[in-house]
């Protein structure tokens, strides 16, 4: 039986907005097709062993909690978490997370935090928040364009560099910036999103790209994800984008 191992980083620090979800939903849709899968948490003072993970998983948390695990994560595990970026292995980044990964975080009073500086992006804070329900247009391998639905709450603004792509398109909210149209960052197989609520549960095609990018790292490229009902979380968000789409607030 094939093994996936799911890296929670900082669940102790950075849990806010149930992004806890997003490493349940990873779970439950491994776990369904069979695989041995196991959640590794990992903190302040840990050790990382690259060999040993496939999908790394980064949330949100509140400034004091990000002071407090931005020394370990930069200084003490950032050339591990660099050389597994640029190695192709999968992250998914939330909020804080996504932001950590940046260059640098300036705050509205002008101060600059510095960052892991793994991905080539930056993040200027303005005093309006951006808090809204989303919905985002993501374009899978395979060229399909779906849907995806999502809830947005920060004051950051995220700039992308060279050789960084968007992860979706705007269509209801305002993304990294406000400005551009975008929501997120993909690098290699590195992603960040701005996006709460859990965001996977209600997208499994997120969920499943994430699962199958990580087995053809371990198993090969010619690697296929087995199908797997989603109905019900396609049911879930159906619900949601009709009450986005009719001015309410989501109820799930």
């Amino acid at each position: 039986m094939t093994k996936l191992v799911i890296g929670h980083f900082y669940p102790d620090l950075l849990n806010l907005y149930g992004d806890r979800g997003n490493v349940l939903a990873l779970y439950k849709r491994a776990a369904g097709r069979g695989f041995d899968v196991e959640i590794r948490q990992i903190s302040v003072g840990d050790e990382i062993n690259p060999e040993s993970l496939d999908i790394c998983f980064l949330g949100g948390g509140q400034d004091s909690e990000q002071n407090i695990m931005k020394d370990d994560l930069v200084n003490v595990k950032g050339r591990i978490i660099k050389d597994m970026i640029e190695d192709g292995k999968v992250f998914l980044t939330i909020c804080g997370g996504y932001q950590m990964l940046g260059k640098y975080y300036k705050e509205h009073d002008g101060k600059m935090l510095k960052c892991l500086g793994a991905i080539d992006y930056y993040t200027e804070a303005e005093k309006e928040r951006f808090i809204n329900d989303t919905i985002y247009e993501l374009e899978l391998p395979s060229g399909e364009k779906v849907r995806i639905v999502g809830f947005e709450n920060h004051s950051g603004r995220t700039y992308l560099g060279k050789g960084v792509e968007p992860f979706m398109k705007v269509i209801t909210g305002h993304g990294n910036n406000g400005r551009d149209g975008y929501e997120g960052m993909r690098y290699k197989n590195a992603f960040g999103t701005y996006s709460h609520g859990s965001l996977l549960p209600k997208n499994p095609e997120i969920t499943d790209m994430l699962i199958e990018l990580a087995l053809k790292k371990r198993l090969g490229e010619d690697y296929k994800l087995p199908v797997l009902d989603d109905s019900t979380e396609r049911k879930a968000r159906e619900l949601a984008l009709s009450y986005i789409e009719n001015g309410k607030e989501q109820m799930i």
